[in-house]
């Protein structure tokens, strides 16, 4: 009878779980077994414990946000991470940017964008970021002493482009050439510049790219 008591807590606390979405019932995975185990009152406090666990990974906050670029979703990111990483280096990369009358991501690039092309914008924007800006951007970062801060926006923008997934609507991105020309007119713009002033102003323009991305921010 105890064994059969054990075993219906522990599907009841089973079903109850399986509700909460994925990713929660990795959470509650380790105590569900331990339910079969021990007095009554084990059992009870470990099947409350198991509840808290559930009721923890609810927390708003604890998912990160959601991003509905277009077809593109992007799940689980903390966008606060990224501006605090940013702002810490803000004053330091952007005093070393002496071309104040050009900017890369003007309102060409970033302006009135469709939803159908903020899906391969993004994609091509954070693409550049990681193989061009951060991948040669690392020894200033390590002179300026700003590597923590430049590492936290790096696998940021990482996690990003690997939780990029097309919604259930549309299993396809939407690849437009209105989008292709906006990302072109900003690596144009990229490739006029002198390298080192050119991967300066990328770097110390990730605050307006924020600021685009924000508006796809999905609550």
């Amino acid at each position: 009878m105890g064994r059969l008591s054990g075993r219906l807590e522990a599907h009841s606390c089973m079903t109850r779980i399986a509700g909460a979405g994925p990713g929660r019932f990795e959470r509650i995975l380790l105590v569900l077994p331990l339910l079969k185990m021990g007095s009554p009152m084990q059992r009870a406090a470990l099947l409350s414990l198991s509840l808290i666990l559930l009721l923890w990974s609810q927390r708003p906050g604890v998912q990160g946000q959601e991003f509905q670029f277009g077809s593109c979703r992007v799940e689980g990111v903390v966008l606060q991470e990224l501006w605090a990483a940013f702002r810490a280096v803000k004053d330091v990369v952007q005093a070393q940017d002496n071309i104040t009358g050009v900017r890369l991501l003007r309102k060409e690039v970033l302006q009135n964008v469709s939803d159908a092309e903020s899906c391969y914008l993004i994609q091509a924007l954070l693409k550049f970021y990681l193989d061009t800006v951060f991948k040669n951007y690392h020894g200033k970062a390590a002179e300026f002493r700003i590597l923590k801060s430049f590492s936290t926006l790096a696998n940021n923008f990482i996690a990003i482009t690997s939780r990029l997934r097309p919604s259930q609507e549309n299993e396809m991105f939407s690849i437009s050439e209105s989008a292709r020309r906006r990302f072109l007119l900003f690596q144009r713009e990229f490739k006029q510049l002198d390298v080192e002033a050119a991967l300066t102003k990328a770097f110390g323009e990730v605050d307006i790219l924020l600021t685009w991305m924000e508006k796809f921010y999905q609550p």
